[in-house]
């Protein structure tokens, strides 16, 4: 499974991005959620958004009125970036995770972008 990721480059304060991510080679009928972390050097990493097969989302805190999650959590999402904060200079993850017809559970992730906001 391969998660292709774009998006992401450098910004000044106040300013958007957006990101996309779209999976490869995957049953998509196993797909539960697809979602975006972000990770700054030393941090753990923390999801940002996060979009289920039924369409529910879910936000953290600091983002919510900011971001938005959206497309088709079984082909490809997009995460709109607003009012962009030094804050959220990261490197950005996409998410997969999948309920294979065996019951299992795995994740998947992508190989991260770099998002730079400049104050």
């Amino acid at each position: 499974v391969q998660l292709v990721e774009s998006g992401g480059g450098l910004v000044q304060a106040g300013g958007s991005l957006r990101l996309s991510c779209a999976p490869v080679s995957i049953d998509t009928r196993s797909i539960n959620a697809m979602a975006y972390y972000r990770q700054v050097p030393g941090k753990q990493r923390e999801l940002v958004a996060a979009l289920s097969r039924g369409g529910t989302t879910r936000y953290t805190d600091s983002v919510k009125g900011r971001f938005t999650i959206s497309g088709d959590a079984t082909q490809a999402i997009y995460l709109q970036m607003n009012n962009l904060t030094p804050d959220d200079t990261a490197v950005y993850y996409c998410n997969l995770v999948e309920h294979s017809d065996l019951g299992t559970w795995h994740d998947y992730w992508g190989p991260g972008t770099q998002v730079t906001v400049s104050s």
